[in-house]
């Protein structure tokens, strides 16, 4: 993997986990949980595409 690919791929991954903790700390979970896996569900059905 590429130095760029890294920075990149640890870019993504802190800025899920500080939404997450801000999902939690505004009481959102249960919309952020939902958009998430619309979001996926909806990916699949477009890579079928």
């Amino acid at each position: 993997m590429g130095k760029i690919s890294k920075i990149r791929s640890i870019l993504y991954t802190t800025a899920k986990i500080l939404g997450d903790v801000d999902a939690v700390s505004k009481g959102k979970v249960v919309k952020r949980t939902k958009n998430r896996l619309l979001g996926k569900a909806a990916s699949k059905i477009l890579k079928k595409l």
